[in-house]
């Protein structure tokens, strides 16, 4: 201690991993609402369907061993808002009923440490079919300190070399978010950077995401010979560091490569690790590192150090693949420890063609761009962009104004797969407290293309689910989409309804004048 504001602490230990585990466990699935906590790089339709690519290619190449009769387990580190696990299993279940080939059965687990997101889960409505048919389970799981994974709808428990199949192991934005280790190299030797924290005095007193916004860290050096004894079980990575790098802070997971093996000790058979992150696997990044600074986002992230994770597994025989070009937002990796991981070739194919060639990365570098010059796209353009994303709510949300400028010139078959593309964006939506109404632009664009039946059908969705903030809009188009259906009773409804709301509405008093002029 250095004063009554300032305190030091081993860098893992320090009191910002606390205040992360307890905004998570705070918030629930809140922490992701309107990206509160970024959601939608690792959560939307083309990243997991990349995922499940992969995964379908493991299933083959288990299968092609015969080993399909014994299920596999694909178990995803915090899960957070569910809407990836929901997106991949939709896929994953497309790819197996399309294909039509004998498969090993699977189940997907979600875990997290907060409760409060394991509960929201088993009642999502989304997520109801996929426990109905036994694919996909929830626990509750700390990965810093847990053995065991207690699976919530089952009663059961995954126990260890419980598996006989190799282990699916999903990681995205975890390694960053998890307590990892600080250290230092200089003149060949280790050091802890130890990290002194300013800002205590106001910890009980704010919230998490206040608190961490208002604390200042600075870090100071120590020897930490121990990382350098041969009983360390990392020893070999931190040789790499000592041989190759100076003057340099390396974030090391630790507590991320402990939870890995007390995975592996789940299977008999060894795991597949899927990842993303903002994380680094090529050493020379961590040349000159500079100490870290905390990424704000209510909570907070890192760096992760995919690196020692590669390295380590890499000397205990495993395969790891990482893109040949350097990432720009997520680094999207695959880790097969595995016996004869070179003979799973299905499974490298779909990462060769679903994060190599093009991947989550890549689609993220283009959205970026496409999102500043969405008022510029034509029709085709903007279909296109929509099917490569796989139809992903939020980006119809984003280019709906333009979708409509463009609607007049629109033809009839650009008209007919924008029903579809609504058609296949709503049948694989995850509802989350989000500041958008889907089902209300959805069925004004319906409308304004003279689909009334199918608009009908999504307007009532918007005024059931939000029935205190229906728009007099929303009634006058029920109306003329009743009357265009012939539903003439219904239709008078949704007039009455209106003038309730606006007296003076003029469309509507025309309605209603011509209807007393005709009885």
């Amino acid at each position: 201690m250095t004063s009554n504001k300032e305190q030091h602490y081993r860098f893992s230990e320090a009191p910002i991993w606390d205040v992360q585990r307890r905004y998570y466990e705070e918030q629930g699935t809140k922490a992701w609402n309107n990206d509160q906590v970024p959601q939608y790089i690792t959560s939307n339709p083309m990243i997991a369907a990349a995922y499940a690519e992969v995964m379908f290619g493991f299933l083959q190449d288990r299968a092609n061993k015969g080993e399909d009769s014994e299920p596999v387990v694909i178990v995803e580190l915090g899960a957070g808002a569910g809407r990836f696990a929901y997106h991949v299993l939709d896929e994953l279940c497309r790819l197996r009923d399309y294909a039509g080939i004998s498969l090993p059965p699977f189940r997907y687990v979600m875990t997290d440490l907060a409760l409060n997101n394991v509960l929201a889960w088993k009642e999502h409505p989304a997520l109801q079919a996929f426990v109905a048919e036994g694919l996909l389970d929830f626990a509750q799981y700390d990965a810093v300190h847990d053995t065991v994974l207690n699976l919530v709808v089952s009663g059961t428990a995954i126990n260890e070399r419980e598996l006989k199949q190799p282990l699916i192991v999903v990681a995205n934005y975890f390694f960053d978010s998890i307590p990892q280790e600080l250290i230092y190299v200089g003149d060949g030797k280790i050091y802890e950077a130890d990290v002194y924290v300013q800002g205590l005095e106001h910890m009980d007193s704010l919230k998490p995401s206040e608190w961490l916004e208002r604390i200042k860290l600075r870090y100071e050096h120590r020897r930490a010979p121990e990382y350098e004894q041969e009983t360390y079980p990392y020893r070999d990575v931190i040789s790499t560091y000592q041989e190759h790098l100076e003057d340099s802070h390396i974030l090391f997971p630790a507590a991320g490569l402990t939870c890995l093996e007390r995975l592996n000790l789940l299977s008999q058979a060894g795991f597949l690790l899927i990842t993303a992150d903002k994380g680094d696997h090529l050493l020379d990044h961590w040349k000159f590192a500079e100490p870290p600074e905390l990424i704000l986002h209510g909570s907070f992230s890192l760096t992760a150090n995919y690196h020692a994770i590669q390295y380590f597994f890499e000397q205990r025989g495993a395969l790891a693949l990482f893109p040949l070009h350097h990432y720009n937002n997520i680094n999207v990796g695959c880790i097969l420890h595995l016996d004869k991981p070179m003979e799973y070739v299905n499974s490298r194919l779909a990462y060769r063609r679903c994060m190599e060639r093009f991947g989550p990365d890549d689609f993220f570098n283009m959205k970026v761009w496409v999102d500043r010059h969405v008022e510029s796209m034509g029709m085709q353009e903007l279909l296109s962009f929509w099917r490569l994303g796989g139809y992903d709510a939020e980006f119809f949300i984003q280019s709906v104004k333009q979708i409509s400028r463009l609607l007049p010139d629109a033809d009839d078959d650009e008209k007919q797969d924008l029903l579809r593309g609504i058609q296949k964006m709503w049948s694989s939506y995850y509802v989350m407290e989000q500041r958008y109404d889907l089902a209300l632009d959805a069925g004004l664009i319906l409308f304004e293309m003279g689909m009334f039946e199918h608009s009908k059908q999504c307007l009532e969705i918007s005024v059931q689910q939000n029935p205190d903030e229906v728009v007099s809009t929303v009634y006058y188009c029920l109306a003329v989409c009743c009357f265009e259906l012939e539903i003439e009773e219904e239709a008078w409804t949704y007039v009455r309804k209106l003038l309730e709301m606006e007296p003076g509405h003029e469309e509507a008093l025309a309605l209603m004048n011509q209807f007393d002029s005709n009885i």
